[in-house]
């Protein structure tokens, strides 16, 4: 029991009080004054703790001296500072090589205090030759406060070994003190990961991406005219297949064989600009169950097609068929002349819907495909990715575990991801992005990875396979729980589900500020649909909505896998939620518990009401009582009374209102107490990759569970046709009874005053318990004998 509470409050939110904002030293040099709190803070960086870096841009050398026996010289320049090296890239045969490139090593880990920046001579056979240095001191580099300008690089004439000498040649450069927040620092060389070489550089610098311009495509198959099969024996049945890339659709076969096919059918692609891919249709002849015979095919790009922004129909156009058969394959000319098959189509780019890329449940933009159709923004919001603490190890290298954690976030159109931290538990990114807010009624989801592609020889361990991200945990905040104005600093559990159980791999530390723009635009959203009107003028069915959201992340997986780095399938469907609609028996315990919470709350009623009805409490079922007399002497108070008393509470929860946003709770995910074959069977393949018997095993449990379910729903349909069967007639005597009592009590409703029908239905019904029976009441024994259509089932 004290594991498990010590488990739970491991899982929980924990408030954190990092030092944010900028903090300068006195008169901009490291090493006068040392470093203080100031009342500079800018609102650019203000939401994580600055990190101070020496910068080192390497522009360009002049005058360098040749080899005297190549006669050329191979140079490029080393930046050492301490226990750290970097290197440019080399020229072949340039004695004025131009690098332009920058250098960033961290303030924590200068233990140096000189600065020496090498031009060297590449050399392929023996050790590459000494062209000349230029020495820093440390105590001398300036500060570069943002938003100053760059600072200018400058020439500095290159000194022998020991420094006593001038040589030939000279270096540009620029070097200062600065922090994350300087233009330089995305691109820059990181002494964090001066182990990294190759293509790996690339993969660990930080970037933001924006997901491709998704558009529903609308292909309206209407008809089809001369169209031949070669078997001039029978006419066609025909069907129409168009296909978008990876997106293949079919329309219904249709039901006579003809020539001159109708269909009137609309089939439903997604599309991401720039159009790539064309819309490729072909009609059919079903020949038979698995053969089917091409007698026309067309190609078309899809920027020709119209982008509709509203509801009114676009106008349709015939395009002839490419032929198939003899005669198009042998050149027939005059069998092309006779006649020319053609389909007719109503396509449109649908621009007035919002594609959606994820799901509804943590959707994070509701704007329509269209730009000229969005509204303004209504806030901005800011996060701060401050650090991370307590990672497991995800991977070995060289025999020892180890973790390169990134972080990537997604509101939006808009994907950012911090730079790899390379071998750390603790990573320290401190890096800030903001974002535009069009409805608060959205969730930003941030995701933590282990970067498996550095290009050494690490193993994974941590479920990501070979040459995948292994995924380290994710965090889902909504921004209408947040309060504007408001720094929210907490660290946020990573917690995920192995196969073995929940798992905490660590802690995300956050920085969150939600700034409003417009309050009245903001309460103004919140009597508008969630989604762009055109779901709710012409809605899509779960089917079409559940295929079109699979295309449409496969889109954006491959689209963002292409860009420089690239955010990786796994990375894109895991934000995306990729896997929510399989089937889980712990998810699904989960929502049936969800359920029963929502009924708690009448359930806790009903048993008050009958704790006063049972005089449990005699002065509350007084109290009641007189309450009761008011309302029926003046029932035009009951409505306001009902409202008054929301209020009330409403003001009283106030008090004990939520101070943190909301995070993955691993009690209400019912995580904890899953058995392990349900985890199994949660991480099972799609089609199932497990052996026969296990199959069985779960098809058996799942059975008995749809058997349950099925008994429920057996049990509400049975009450419905019991209701029914009142004037059915299908008992003449209950039905008989029924209405003679429905006639007797409108004679005597209509006799009586409404006030006297209520005094006397609540006194009854609140009546002390000796004037109580415990067998149950004369209508519901008449209920349960009505008869039911359960008889008729086999």
């Amino acid at each position: 029991m004290q594991a498990s509470s010590n488990h739970q409050e491991d899982y929980k939110l924990k408030d954190t009080h990092p030092q944010l904002g900028e903090r300068w030293p006195h008169g901009g040099v490291r090493g006068g004054g040392g470093w203080i709190s100031s009342d500079r803070v800018t609102s650019t960086y203000d939401l994580v703790e600055q990190m101070y870096y020496l910068y080192v841009r390497v522009v360009k050398a002049k005058d360098l001296p040749t080899n005297a026996v190549t006669g050329g010289c191979d140079p490029y320049v080393e930046v050492k500072l301490g226990n750290y090296k970097g290197k440019t890239m080399y020229f072949e045969k340039k004695t004025n090589p131009e690098w332009h490139q920058v250098f960033a090593f961290s303030k924590d880990k200068i233990q140096s205090s000189v600065l020496e920046v090498y031009v060297r001579e590449r050399d392929m056979v023996s050790r590459d030759d000494y062209l000349g240095k230029v020495v820093f001191d440390m105590n001398e580099v300036p500060t570069r406060v943002p938003p100053d300008s760059p600072l200018a690089p400058q020439w500095y004439r290159l000194e022998d070994r020991r420094g006593d000498s001038k040589v030939k040649g000279e270096v540009m450069l620029a070097v200062w003190m600065g922090t994350q927040a300087d233009e330089a620092f995305p691109e820059a060389w990181h002494s964090d990961a001066a182990t990294v070489h190759g293509e790996g550089v690339f993969n660990i610098r930080s970037k933001v991406y924006v997901s491709p311009k998704l558009w529903y495509l609308r292909v309206n198959v209407i008809e089809a005219q001369d169209v031949e099969s070669q078997d001039k024996s029978q006419l066609p049945q025909v069907f129409v297949k168009a296909q978008v890339g990876n997106q293949v659709l079919k329309t219904k076969t249709c039901p006579t064989r003809t020539t001159s096919p109708f269909w009137n059918e609309d089939l439903l692609f997604v599309a991401a600009e720039p159009f790539e891919e064309m819309l490729v249709m072909t009609i059919e002849n079903k020949m038979g169950p698995s053969k089917d015979e091409v007698m026309g095919r067309i190609s078309l790009p899809l920027n020709i097609f119209e982008r509709r922004m509203d509801h009114r129909p676009v106008h349709s156009r015939w395009f002839n068929l490419e032929k198939f058969g003899f005669g198009a394959l042998e050149g027939d000319k005059r069998h092309e002349l006779k006649f020319s098959s053609r389909v007719h189509l109503r396509v449109c780019l649908e621009g007035a819907y919002h594609v959606l890329d994820e799901s509804t449940m943590y959707i994070s933009d509701q704007r329509p495909t269209a730009r000229q159709l969005w509204k303004q923004p209504i806030g901005i919001l800011e996060v701060g990715i401050l650090s991370a603490q307590g990672l497991l190890p995800m991977k070995t290298r060289d025999g020892r575990g180890t973790t390169d954690a990134y972080c990537v976030a997604k509101y939006g159109q808009k994907w950012v991801r911090t730079r790899t931290i390379l071998e750390s538990s603790t990573p320290k990114w401190n890096e800030q992005y903001t974002w535009e807010v069009y409805d608060p009624c959205t969730v930003i989801t941030l995701g933590v990875f282990d970067n498996c592609h550095l290009g050494g020889n690490e193993k994974p361990g941590g479920g990501g396979g070979a040459g995948k991200d292994s995924r380290i945990g994710k965090v889902r905040i909504r921004l209408s729980t947040l309060e504007t104005d408001r720094i929210y600093t907490h660290a946020y559990p990573l917690l995920v589900l192995h196969p073995s159980g929940v798992k905490k791999m660590g802690e995300l530390q956050l920085a969150v500020r939600f700034t409003c723009l417009s309050l009245a635009n903001m309460i103004y959203l919140y009597g508008h649909p969630l989604l762009p009107k055109m779901h709710y003028l012409h809605p899509f069915t779960v089917n079409q909505l559940d295929s079109l959201r699979y295309q449409a992340m496969s889109i954006v997986a491959a689209r963002l896998g292409r860009a420089e780095p690239p955010l990786r399938k796994e990375v894109v469907e895991y934000m995306l939620d990729v896997d929510s609609h399989m089937w889980s028996m712990r998810r699904s315990k989960a929502n049936f518990f969800r359920i029963v919470s929502l009924f708690s709350g009448m359930i806790s009623m009903s048993r008050w009401l009958g704790e006063v009805c049972q005089w449990k409490n005699p002065v509350t079922s007084v109290l009641v009582h007189v309450l009761f007399f008011i309302l029926i002497c003046y029932p035009e108070l009951i409505l306001p009374t009902i409202f008054l008393y929301m209020f009330l509470i409403g003001i009283w929860n106030y008090r004990f209102r939520p101070r943190h946003p909301p995070h993955m709770d691993t009690k209400l995910s019912w995580a904890e107490a899953v058995h392990r074959d349900e985890l199994d069977e949660e991480f099972d393949t799609f089609p199932t990759s497990k052996p026969q018997d296990v199959v069985m095993m779960r098809y058996d449990r799942l059975r008995s569970v749809a058997g349950r379910i099925q008994t429920v729903v057996g049990d509400m349909a049975t009450q419905g046709e019991r209701f029914q069967s009142l004037l059915s007639w299908r008992d003449p005597r209950a039905t008989s009874l029924y209405i003679v009592f429905c006639l007797i009590a409108a004679v005597a409703l209509y006799v009586t005053p409404f006030k006297i029908l209520a005094l006397v239905a609540g006194l009854f019904w609140l009546r002390h318990p000796r004037f109580r029976s415990k067998m149950p009441s004369v209508p519901s024994n008449f209920f349960r004998r009505l008869p039911a259509r359960s008889d008729s089932m086999l």
